[in-house]
């Protein structure tokens, strides 16, 4: 199963791509989306639908995982955050793929096992799980943790749903 990971900002949103194939995770590409705050934000929004639309486009995953937003340091920030958001969930439901969200609290619990890690951490694991030449870019590799995370709650969610099946 191919990935896509989402890290919404509406001044630089994180992607990632990663491959399962069975218990092995590989990776296929990471960046960021970075617009300019002294640009209209419907402009940035569009930006980051057009970029994230294309590389859907390119890629061809067959799931994408979207991070919730769990805070922000005044409602301004928390309303473009949530757009930025929006348009993430919007350019992979029109690409008709199935959208899963989580929690900061999830992925890092998933990556790092601790859900309250650090971004250093998350980073390193990012880079050891994937087997990467290099540190992630911040924004990536929330990304990149957000793709794992999904690879290891659909799989579980799998096992779960066949066990239940067979009763």
């Amino acid at each position: 199963m191919r990935i896509l990971g989402i890290d919404p900002g509406s001044k630089a949103t994180g992607y990632g791509f990663i491959e399962q194939q069975g218990n092995r995770l590989i990776h296929l590409d990471n960046g960021a989306i970075f617009t300019r705050s002294q640009d209209a934000l419907a402009l940035r929004l569009q930006k980051i639908y057009r970029q994230l639309s294309e590389l859907i486009e390119h890629y061809r995953p067959d799931a994408v995982a979207v991070e919730q937003v769990f805070m922000a340091k005044n409602p301004a920030s928390a309303l473009k955050l949530g757009h930025a958001r929006g348009v993430a969930l919007l350019a992979g439901i029109n690409a008709e793929l199935p959208v899963a969200e989580y929690s900061a609290l999830q992925v890092k619990s998933a990556v790092v096992g601790y859900g309250r890690a650090g971004k250093n951490q998350v980073q390193q694991m990012t880079r050891t799980l994937l087997n990467l030449p290099e540190i992630a870019q911040e924004d990536a590799a929330d990304a990149l943790a957000v793709a794992i995370c999904h690879a290891h709650s659909h799989q579980l969610n799998n096992r779960l749903a066949v066990k239940l099946e067979s009763r």
